[in-house]
């Protein structure tokens, strides 16, 4: 399959989705444009083309100035005139916070709601508008480290922008704080400060 890198480091919006879009039509067949940008904008810019032309994405933070999109494609795009500027607009995050206290989701059976959890956290990853933070905490600080099924999809959030913090008090009690990839470290004070603030909140 065939790999384009293109370097889009340090180039505001439109470009990047511009020189995206090129790549994916120039492709000879079907094949990976891997992007890299330096801030969360053009990261949900190049998440939304994706989006719009049904191709799959997958979006992580490097570092603090490193992002890395992948879009992968069956076949180069269709030559339709558009450049892919169209998908570019600004952060539309409102503060909205979701707390996760689980591993699981509702009550009833364990496995099951396993599989809801799953589903869930793919389900927020392709929201529109994305949550500004996601607090895990007791058994939902279990998502945030090494054998997670959710790893792929927070990590796409967090390359977008979302704040993604993990108590740390759950991660010792649990032995996972060596654990923890994706996101960071908080404490109480600052779940119940962004709790607070939020103006809204959706509670797993």
């Amino acid at each position: 399959m065939e790999k384009v890198v293109v370097n889009a480091v340090g180039d505001q919006c439109p470009v990047p989705v511009v020189k995206a879009t090129k790549a994916l039509k120039a492709l000879k067949g079907a094949g990976v444009v891997e992007v890299h940008v330096d801030n969360e904008i053009p990261v949900q810019n190049l998440t939304r083309l994706a989006s719009s032309k049904g191709l799959k994405s997958f979006a992580e933070k490097k570092d603090e100035k490193l992002f890395i999109v992948t879009i992968t494609a069956d076949a180069p795009l269709a030559e339709d005139g558009e450049d892919g500027s169209a998908a570019c607009q600004m952060d539309k995050r409102g503060n909205v916070v979701v707390a996760v206290a689980s591993d699981h989701m509702g009550h009833g059976n364990e496995e099951l709601g396993k599989v809801l959890m799953k589903g869930f956290i793919y389900a927020l990853s392709q929201l529109d508008e994305l949550p500004k933070t996601i607090l895990f905490y007791n058994g939902g600080a279990t998502l945030t480290t090494e054998g997670s099924e959710s790893l792929e999809d927070l990590k796409n959030m967090e390359a977008q922008g979302v704040e993604i913090l993990t108590c740390g008090t759950c991660l010792d009690y649990y032995n996972l704080k060596d654990k923890l990839v994706v996101g960071g470290v908080t404490n109480m004070y600052t779940i119940v400060e962004k709790l607070a603030k939020a103006d809204r909140i959706i509670k797993q």
